[in-house]
């Protein structure tokens, strides 16, 4: 066992690997939300509900499910929702199924805004992450994704093509 897995503390070199990732994941996502805004006027936030909803059954979900899938505190992804709302590309109805809660639903400007934005924002993926990767390389960040999620406790990446 390395020192450092005897030690509390990351050692000023970890700490300095753990920095340069955090910094650069940070740099990498803010580069890749520009362009999804400045191509399709969509935020990352809009872009998240839109993907869910459009892949979810009926393309709409009960807003705690919602909230759940996309990981948000409810109260962050309502004030987000009322924002969509009014731009045209959500509604929200009262639930079937609990008089308490509400279904979101995607709309049709709401489907017709997620596919547009879709390819240029896989073109953005593909250009500020993909491209700076070997195969090599990219299977082993896939490696490093899957050890990684499971030390947190998260369930693997559904729809993965690298084993």
């Amino acid at each position: 066992m390395s020192a450092s897995r005897r030690n509390e503390l990351p050692t000023s070199e970890e700490f300095a690997v753990w920095s340069a990732y955090i910094q650069t994941v940070e740099i990498l996502r803010a580069r890749v939300q520009a362009r999804l805004q400045a191509d399709s006027g969509l935020s990352e936030g809009d872009y998240k509900v839109l993907l869910t909803l459009s892949e979810a059954e009926g393309k709409s979900l009960r807003s705690s499910e919602l909230a759940a899938h996309i990981e948000w505190e409810r109260s962050r992804l309502s004030g987000h929702l009322g924002r969509m709302e009014r731009r045209g590309l959500i509604r929200r109805e009262p639930s079937a199924d609990d008089a308490r809660g509400s279904r979101t639903v995607l709309t049709d400007d709401g489907a017709r805004a997620f596919r547009a934005s879709t390819i240029p924002h896989l073109r953005a993926i593909k250009t500020y992450f993909i491209d700076a990767f070997s195969d090599e390389q990219m299977t082993r960040i896939d490696e490093t994704t899957t050890t990684l999620r499971a030390h947190l406790g998260l369930a693997p990446m559904p729809g993965r093509s690298r084993t």
